[in-house]
């Protein structure tokens, strides 16, 4: 569901291109035969009801013949009302379990999803017990949200399906639980290492990565759609130069990862720290 700002922001896109129709004299079935649109979409672009896509746009603005300023404004527009937010405070009325639901459908329609892990361990990998203690923050019963979670992951095992996990070290270390049950957890990332369809890399604590160090978490599902985590809520970006920019920042931060043997052994390095009761 829409949030009320996020349909303000479609509708002043939808406004602005209706008023610089009319300005530019054209009727919805002249501008339709111009960018090769049909009349029905152009309706519906113009009243709120389908998003355009970047395409779309530049078609519309260049049978508009707008001027630069004006492509700056409406792209400015677009690419708001292709971002939405959803709140914590929204989620949590809803139900975790329902968040669940929504990644599982991202998932499933997607053919490769990136995933960016500053600080934590995403739900796809996590053993019940992590899982459990990742929910434990949040008030209520986590019962439903939970085995959601744990059902998720069986998509690991689609072959067809492209899954790249970047992590920095922090996000392995960080000591959500005991230590037994971070080695466990350790341990069960290193048995997905060999999977063909499956990339994993780790950024090491003392990886130089410039100009910017991480941020957010962040999940890329193919080239269509970014989301990215924050304290309060999650964004979800769906303009083509936000995702293609989410796109850029990972393969940055991959090109510092330990990958293959090396990742493996640092791996190892911290299953047995963590046993040996050390972290």
């Amino acid at each position: 569901m829409l949030e009320p700002d996020e349909i303000g922001r479609r509708r002043d896109l939808a406004d602005a291109l209706k008023d610089l129709r009319r300005t530019s004299g054209l009727t919805g079935d002249r501008l339709a035969a111009r960018c090769g649109i049909s009349q029905g979409k152009i309706s519906k672009i113009e009243n709120a009801k389908v998003l355009p896509s970047l395409a779309d746009l530049e078609r519309l603005l260049d049978a508009l013949r707008a001027t630069a300023d004006v492509r700056d404004e409406i792209y400015a527009l677009a690419r708001l009302a292709n971002t939405e937010y959803e709140s914590l405070r929204t989620e949590l009325r809803r139900g975790l379990q329902h968040k669940q639901r929504e990644l599982a459908a991202f998932e499933a329609t997607a053919d490769h999803i990136r995933f960016f892990l500053p600080s934590m361990i995403t739900g796809l990998l996590q053993t019940p017990r992590y899982a459990r203690a990742s929910l434990a923050m949040f008030p209520g019963d986590h019962a439903e949200a939970l085995a959601r979670r744990l059902v998720r992951q069986k998509i690991l095992d689609d072959p067809s399906k492209r899954f790249s996990f970047l992590f920095t070290e922090q996000a392995l270390r960080w000591p959500l639980c005991e230590p037994s049950t971070m080695a466990d957890q350790i341990s069960r990332i290193m048995a997905l290492l060999d999977l063909p369809h499956i990339t994993m890399g780790v950024v090491p604590l003392g990886a130089h990565v410039l100009p910017d160090g991480p941020m957010n978490t962040f999940t890329v599902y193919d080239d269509r759609l970014a989301t990215a985590e924050t304290f309060s809520g999650v964004l979800m970006m769906r303009d083509p130069r936000d995702v293609s920019y989410h796109l850029e920042v990972f393969g940055m931060f991959q090109r510092h990862a330990a990958l293959g043997p090396d990742m493996r052994g640092l791996l190892e390095e911290i299953r047995r720290e963590l046993i040996s009761g050390r972290e």
